[in-house]
């Protein structure tokens, strides 16, 4: 299943409440769950004016339903080809 990078301009995000990331969360979740098992979540790095989320999905469509259903921005949806990490120096 291919793996996704989302990229979500969200000027001030960096300085949300623990709360009010968690009611994007939440909201995440439950758009998540009446989409189906196809789409999940792996995780997302907040920074001072995005999110950069890594979800799982057959296809960008089904992402960009996500940020729709949600009312999240999708600015850049980038299929991920290939995954390195300090392993791969060796």
């Amino acid at each position: 299943m291919p793996k996704y990078v989302i990229e979500r301009e969200i000027p001030g995000v960096g300085g949300s409440t623990a709360e009010e990331l968690k009611n994007i969360s939440i909201t995440s979740c439950n758009v998540l769950r009446n989409m189906g098992p196809e789409i999940t979540w792996q995780h997302s790095y907040v920074t001072n004016d995005k999110i950069y989320c890594v979800y799982i999905a057959p296809n960008e469509e089904m992402i960009r339903e996500h940020a729709v259903q949600g009312g999240f921005p999708a600015n850049s949806v980038s299929e991920v080809v290939i995954m390195i990490d300090p392993v791969t120096s060796e």
